[in-house]
């Protein structure tokens, strides 16, 4: 089987004296290589140049070159992996075999709300005012209730992820979408739909996929998304583990798009599973596998 290489590059700027630090294997240097084996002859090599800022990773994933000093594209996909140890922890658990079905649950819910939590930085509609508070007049800002913003989990594994959404993003309404992979081919089939005709303008919209491997499954949400007029800096994916060949696959066909993930794992096997990854996430959140 042909092996190819998968090239990263991480810029790391000066950070403020209260940022989260880097893992110890990239505090050393200001610029960072690293180069992981990717063994499957079913996949082009892709090449993801990355960069990070203060308290989070960024990947900037593109077919071509990698980066030197120049500034990010907006046309551009952006990979972000947030340095969070708690997000490092309950990606832990859930690598491990022996985490039992409702402790890895319960993991992919915490790790959800985490980078639920990430990807909503910045990003969602405020609305400022004054109230009284008990010892005064206060500014404040709120999210705006007005302005939409909707989850969509991919059945089944995307249902754990999203567990907490609503309670992090209250005003936002989930729309499902179910998916299945086919074992043999990998390609996927959508055999539930509840999406909305037409999403409203100026929607923002989480796409919660736990698995990103081959990319089928999430190419295929983002195609109906796209249908209903939604476009691709409107989108964030949110993704448990991630993949070369499915943000390679993403980063041609969507710029724009933003991915946030817990971790890149650097294989994909004939089978369509992410090595190391986590086993099969569905299975495993809902206790219908022995292994």
């Amino acid at each position: 089987m042909a092996c190819s290489h998968i090239h990263f590059n991480l810029n790391l700027p000066s950070f403020p004296s209260d940022a989260a630090p880097l893992s110890s294997s990239t505090c050393h240097s200001r610029t960072l290589s690293l180069s992981l084996s990717h063994s499957s002859s079913l996949f082009t090599s892709p090449k993801i140049a990355c960069s990070s800022v203060a308290r989070r990773t960024c990947g900037v994933v593109c077919s071509q070159m990698t980066m030197e000093e120049k500034p990010l594209s907006e046309n551009r996909m952006l990979v972000y992996v947030p340095p969070h140890p708690l997000i490092k922890h309950w990606v832990s658990v859930l690598r491990n075999e022996q985490t039992p079905c409702p402790i890895f649950r319960n993991a992919m819910a915490e790790l959800g709300r985490l980078l639920l939590y990430e990807a909503s930085r910045d990003w969602l509609p405020t609305v400022s005012g004054e109230i009284q508070s008990p010892m005064g007049v206060a500014s404040v800002e709120f999210i705006d209730p007005r302005e939409p913003v909707a989850v969509i989990p991919i059945l089944r594994a995307g249902l754990a992820l999203a567990e907490h959404a609503s309670s992090i993003l209250p005003a936002s309404k989930t729309y499902h979408l179910g998916i299945s992979r086919d074992e043999q081919t990998l390609q996927p089939t959508i055999y539930l739909n509840k999406l909305p005709d037409k999403f409203p303008e100026g929607s923002k919209v989480f796409v919660v996929d736990p698995m990103l491997a081959t990319g089928g499954t999430i190419v295929a949400a983002l195609s109906l998304l796209k249908e209903r007029g939604v476009g691709y800096k409107q989108i964030k994916v949110i993704s448990a583990v991630s993949a070369p060949p499915a943000l390679q696959k993403l980063s041609e066909q969507f710029p724009g798009l933003h991915v946030y993930t817990g971790i890149i794992d650097p294989e994909v096997d004939e089978k369509g599973f992410i090595i190391p990854g986590l086993g099969d996430a569905g299975d495993r959140s809902y206790g219908t596998t022995d292994t």
